[in-house]
This record gives structure tokens, sequence and C-alpha cells, in this order.
């Protein structure tokens, strides 16, 4: 399959003006478009009307990893400066990216003022990704980040005005845990407690699963993603009392409405015989036009950046056609489009 014409299948033409560059503020007051997957029904509201649209006894999944200052800025022996992105780490390297190339033993340092707070050397490199080894125990990468580190944004995202604590308070859940995201489930900004309150009064049930999301993605789709029906590897977790009440409302009929591509891509992972069962691991989970799905019904979801794996999963639950004319009809609406923007609820 030829990835360039496989591509344009997933293509649209956007104004630049409807890419969102602040979020929503109250989350909530973003603007909802509602349709089900066979498309014939669409409708807009405010997203906190939400709960109108819900089928009555559903259950909502949502991701509740937490976005770490993944970038951080560093100073080369030199005396250059170069921006790395935390990708992962293991007991012995942390994985970057960096906007400039480093040498292999070379070391880049974290300054204030003149002072150095700590030390990396440049072990090797892999593709595009360099290998680091710290003066500090790896599995502490997560409090160096949050001390010193700056909260990434989307490429797309050029104007925003986001102080960093701004940015460190709502390009987040509300409902954040714990975890090593570099980017936020979009999907869930739009929640606020109040909503989710109103979620549980009205019957609706509320779980939380875990997948860490990392740059992939971002990343563009290659050649090798269309000829192996693999993505990049993310990892993933649903505990086991979550998994039992997922199974058994799943079991009772009730309809589970994935909060976000990356709620669907653990449950999907996690499922077999429409049963969860792979509890963790890592994913690479392609989903695409023609993939059966196992566990979830329904879902909430943003709008995606055109020739997107994220286009092709929602299309995978919608069809191509009916997402491309659903995201159409968003834009003659004026709809806000990617992270900050705004939502799109598909019924079962």
């Amino acid at each position: 399959m030829d990835l360039e014409k496989h591509l344009r299948l997933y293509d649209y033409q956007l104004p630049a003006e409807l890419i969102a560059q602040e979020p929503s503020r109250p989350r909530d007051s973003a603007r909802l478009l509602i349709s089900d997957k066979k498309g014939k029904k669409t409708s807009f509201d405010v997203f906190s009307n939400i709960t109108k649209y819900l089928p009555k006894n559903s259950v909502l999944v949502f991701n509740k990893t937490k976005v770490i200052p993944a970038r951080l800025s560093l100073t080369k022996s030199t005396g250059g400066k170069v921006d790395i992105l935390y990708i992962s780490h293991d007991k012995n390297h942390i994985k970057v990216l960096a906007n400039k190339k480093l040498p292999i033993g070379s070391t880049v340092s974290l300054l204030r003022g003149r002072a150095i707070v700590t030390q990396f050397m440049v072990a090797e490199k892999e593709g595009q990704f360099y290998f680091f080894k710290s003066d500090f125990p790896v599995n502490q990468i997560k409090s160096v980040l949050q001390k010193y580190g700056q909260t990434p944004l989307p490429p797309y995202i050029k104007n925003s005005k986001l102080t960093e604590a701004q940015r460190r308070k709502e390009y987040q859940s509300v409902f954040a845990k714990q975890g090593l995201s570099v980017a936020a489930p979009t999907a869930s900004l739009h929640f606020t407690k109040r909503l989710i309150s109103k979620l549980k009064k009205q019957g609706i049930e509320v779980k939380f699963v875990t997948l860490n999301v990392n740059l992939g993605t971002f990343a563009p789709l290659k050649q090798e993603n269309l000829n192996s029906g693999k993505l990049h590897s993310e990892t993933y977790e649903v505990d086991k009392k979550t998994a039992a009440d997922l199974n058994a409302a799943k079991k009772k009929g009730k309809k589970i409405i994935a909060v976000g591509t990356t709620v669907i891509r653990t449950l999907e992972s996690a499922a077999k015989n429409n049963k969860l069962v792979n509890l963790s691991g890592q994913t690479r989970l392609f989903i695409q036009p023609g993939y059966n799905f196992k566990f979830i019904d329904g879902c909430i979801t943003n709008f995606h950046v055109p020739k997107s794996s994220l286009m092709m999963l929602i299309s995978a639950l919608v069809g191509r056609k009916k997402l491309l004319s659903l995201y159409q009809k968003a834009i003659k609406q004026k709809l806000r489009f990617f992270s900050f923007g705004d939502g799109m609820l598909i019924l079962p």
C-alpha cells in the first residue's frame, strides 16, 4: 500500500484560524458535535450539556495519566544551548530528543545561573533519539523534570500566551494522577470536576485507566507503519478492580464510552473476546478501517490532524467518508480543532 496515496484519503483543508491556541475557559464551555456511528444524526451543543446525549447506564472511561514538564534547556560544554525533550527511561539511560546535534561522549549541563544543577553524558544515539547517562539515579528523572522542566505543547500551538504555571494546570486533566506523558489525553481536557459529579449523579459510571502518551502521537505515519500494521509503542495499565467492573458492565450490556483515542487503544489492547484480560504492557495497536472493535461502543474525541493515525482510528468507528463529512460540518460551524479545541461525541 502506497503511503502518500493512503494518507490522501484522510486529508482535509482546515482554515488556520480554527486551530485552537488557547483552552476553553471554563473547560466545559467548549462546543460539542454529537453524532451516532452511522452519521445519520448530527447536532451541536455546549460540552457541559453532554449528559443529555449519553446513553443511560453507560460507562465513561478516562485516561488518568499526568503530563510531565518534559522539556529541559541545557548547556553544552562549548557554552551553546540545546533543548531536549524527555521520551522515556530504563534502569541505565534517559531517552531524549534534542534540537541540535550532540557528539557521543560529550556532556550537557542543567544550569541555574552559572551553577551546575546536574549533568548528563551523551552515551549513544539511535535514529533520532539520544540516550543520556545522568549523575543522579535515573528513577529520579521525574522529580528533576518537575522542578526544572517546561511543559511542551503540540507543534501546531504556535501563539499560546500561557505561562509555565498555566501550562501545567490547563494542559492537564482535572483528574490526572500519575504517569510520564509528554502530551495530554486531550478529550479529557473538557471535563470539570463539576461535570464529572453531574455525570455520576445521573447514574453514569466513571472509570479510569492509564496510558502514557509519548511523542509518537504527533509523529507522521511512515511506510513501515502501514506495512507492519503497528504504531509507536506506549505503555498502558488497567488495574484489576477497574477491569472487573468494566467486564461486569460489558456483560450487562452497558455502553462503554471511551474518552479519547488513548483510552480506545488501552481498552482494545487489553481486550480479548469482549473481555479485558491483558491488563498491562506495551501497545503498538494501529486501529484503522476494517478493525473489529472488541470492547468500546462509542467515544468522546477531539478533531484530529489531517493524515494522522488518530483520524484513521476514528474512521474505523464511523467510516472514513462519514468522518470527513462530520469534519466539514464542524468547519462550517467554526468549531475549534486539535488539542485545545472542541469535542465530538460518537454515540453507539
